[in-house]
């Protein structure tokens, strides 16, 4: 037999490693990988009665008459194709030089896509098509389309999950009786149905995921989700951890010393975290507040305990920025009452890195602050009890487990992971299954309320007289900008040439710089002179966008508004409004807005609430976009919904919990065979 010739075999590597880059590696992947829709290609209809309803997708098949490329207004190629009762034009953008000679005059094809009525006559932009012989039989049942990457064409996909479909071990991993109780549709012939649909199914029920075997799919895959985070809970319950349980001298004397009194969401939610410092198992909380509802406080009191108790406590935070801000309000409140706090980040000269290395490992050092150089190999703690993480959600899987493992071999330090994008209950109780959540829901008193408008780029002189007015008012304004170098693809107004453009028309003013590619001593240098009222307006890109707090600002202008997402303007905006004066915040934008865009902007000048905005954007982005899969890890839904199958949610987790909580091996059992199919190798994902 000869040998398969080069080009064959890399191809069938190439379509392979497109397969992976989709998630599909195994026979199930590939096998679960559902259709997103259907096109029904199960019957014809003449050119006619397409015409008849136009705006309506159909099918139509004919001969073609007529095929050219064009090039007004630009270059497209241009299909005829007739049946017994008209003619029609298939529009094609963008296609490749082997389509012109494949629907050469002559071909009689099927084409598929919705019918317009143009200036010149019915048409179709893009149908989707294929060429075939007169009286070919048509479909049987509806045809899948299946999410794709590049270079994966839906007949290699179709292919692929058919082959795995025949090597699969299709036995059910939920017991009978449950499949019984719950009137849930057997596994096999549901996979079986949304991959074939019959012609006679029931079209709306799939097209929005009501069917059956749609809501046995979403089941299967919300009880992996609930059994892998239960699972992850029960273990780390089961690990050792160093009680904390004194709230002694130094948290009395910190409290007592703090120039405001806690609010009483703050009070709440410390007596929880306090709770929780005192078991011999690790803490795994997540403090969740709106922008300026005061967290930092409620940690450094949380700090306090581990250090009353004779433990050390380290603060991480994703940018220096941010970790610099920590520091200064901390040391300012701990070093007067005699805690060392201890200074780490990458930019700090090697001398004193290694100072601060010797004082953390002597356990001198009793509260470490910095960035992710706290994990490096070089770092080693005394006796680490408290781990704090700031906007944990900007931190990788891996790098929050290397800071957790910082302790001892056989204790685990307590972990509070602190987030200022407040995370809806529906989402919170689904993805953060295994951790305890407190949130802070209530800000300060003294607060001023920000007023939001957004105005188009093109009145951008009113808003530069807005700045003007507010500076000679003695307020203080930040102008943020999304890009800190021209890109042509974008087209969007820089940091750099936003600064010489304000420099210029406000001669009169201080106008500073600071992005993320200055040095750390020239941004801390920009971000002082702004702290101490020298620089009226400072120019940024998003490196502000946590943890900076100068009361004295009070206008917010964020260029091309409609690029950021809503978390992000949630956050920008939460610089301004932290002293008495009326603040307001600008969302300069770029028209004309898309959809998205423009219910973003809807959102953000109707209300302040993070919870409310939190909400919308799961609404818009998702829950894999909205947590951001790649920094936290999450292994997110593809096919449940936590607007409407929260009642699926619920009845997941409770058969998470028999199943977990059963004696015997059956249990044991299923849990394992389920798991297997829907995570495969993925549930280390849920357990950080």
């Amino acid at each position: 037999m000869p040998a398969p010739k080069p080009k064959t075999a890399k191809k069938i590597v190439s379509n392979e490693s497109k397969l992976a880059k989709l998630g599909l590696r195994t026979d199930m992947d590939l096998v679960l990988h559902l259709p997103m829709r259907y096109e029904d290609e199960t019957k014809v209809v003449s050119i006619r009665e397409a015409c008849l309803h136009g705006g309506v997708s159909s099918q139509v098949e004919g001969v073609v008459t007529k095929c050219e490329v064009g090039y007004k207004p630009r270059r497209q190629l241009l299909v005829t194709i007739a049946d017994d009762s008209g003619n029609l034009l298939l529009r094609f953008m963008n296609f490749y030089g082997s389509q012109v000679k494949q629907l050469a005059e002559g071909t009689r094809i099927r084409a598929r896509g919705e019918l317009k009525h143009a200036f010149f006559g019915a048409e179709m932009v893009h149908p989707g098509y294929k060429v075939v012989n007169e009286g070919a039989p048509l479909p049987t049942v509806l045809t899948p389309v299946y999410p794709s990457g590049e270079g994966l064409s839906q007949p290699i996909l179709r292919r692929a999950i058919n082959d795995a479909m025949t090597r699969i071990d299709w036995h059910d991993t939920l017991p009978p009786a449950l499949v019984e109780d719950m009137r849930l549709s057997d596994f096999e012939p549901a996979v079986r149905l949304l991959h074939y649909p019959p012609q006679e199914v029931d079209e709306s029920a799939l097209s929005d995921r009501s069917h059956p075997a749609w809501v046995r799919m979403k089941f299967d895959e919300l009880l992996a989700q609930q059994l892998s985070l239960k699972r992850a809970q029960r273990a780390r319950r089961s690990k050792g951890a160093a009680a904390l349980p004194r709230v002694g001298a130094l948290s009395a004397a910190f409290l007592a010393g703090l120039p405001f009194k806690l609010t009483g969401a703050q009070a709440r939610v410390l007596e929880e975290i306090r709770a929780d410092l005192r078991h011999p198992y690790p803490m795994q909380r997540l403090l969740q507040g709106d922008v300026g509802s005061g967290k930092t406080v409620v940690a450094a009191l949380a700090a306090a305990q581990a250090i009353d108790s004779g433990y050390q406590a380290a603060l991480m935070a994703p940018t220096e920025i941010l970790a610099d801000q920590h520091f200064r309000k901390i040391a300012a409140w701990m070093e007067p009452l005699g805690v060392t706090v201890a200074w780490l980040t990458g930019s700090l000269k090697k001398k004193d890195k290694l100072a601060a290395q010797a004082l953390i490992e002597s356990g001198q050092a009793q509260l470490v602050i910095g960035t992710h150089a706290l994990i490096q190999d070089a770092v080693q703690f005394s006796r680490l009890g408290l781990v704090i993480v700031d906007e944990q959600h900007r931190f990788g899987v891996g790098q929050r487990l290397t800071l957790r493992n910082k302790g001892d071999a056989d204790a685990v330090p307590h972990q509070l992971m602190m987030s200022a994008t407040p995370i809806p209950r529906t989402l919170a109780m689904t993805y953060y299954a295994d951790l305890e959540v407190s949130v802070i829901d209530e800000l300060p008193p003294g607060r001023s309320p920000i007023v939001t408008r957004s105005i188009d780029q093109n009145r951008r002189d009113e808003v530069i007289e807005r700045v003007y007015a507010a500076a000679l008012e003695g307020r203080q304004v930040y102008w943020v900008c999304p890009l800190i170098e021209e890109s042509e693809a974008l087209q969007l107004q820089t940091a750099t040439d936003t600064h010489a453009m304000l420099a210029e028309a406000l001669p009169d003013l201080q106008v500073g710089l600071v992005h993320g590619r200055m040095k750390t001593a020239e941004k801390q240098e920009v971000m002082d002179g702004f702290s101490a009222g020298q620089i009226h307006v400072l120019v940024a890109t998003t490196v502000i966008e946590v943890g900076v707090d100068v009361p004295n600002a009070s206008l917010m202008v964020i260029e091309h508004a409609e690029r950021f997402g809503l978390s992000q303007l949630h956050q920008l905006r939460g610089r301004v409004g932290r002293g008495s004066a009326a603040s307001a915040c600008l969302l300069l934008y770029q028209g004309p807005l898309g959809g998205v865009a423009r219910q973003r902007l809807m959102t953000m000048r109707e209300t302040t609430d993070g919870f409310e905005i939190a909400r919308k954007d799961l609404e818009i982005r998702g829950p894999g976009e909205f947590l951001g899969a790649r920094q936290s890890g999450q292994a997110m839904l593809r096919f449940a919904d936590l607007e409407t199958d929260q009642w699926l949610v619920d009845q997941a987790r409770d058969v998470a919990h028999d199943l977990l909580h059963a004696n015997g091996a059956d249990s044991a059992a299923t849990v394992e065979a389920h798991l297997a199919r829907w995570l495969g190798g993925r549930e280390e994902f849920l357990k950080v």
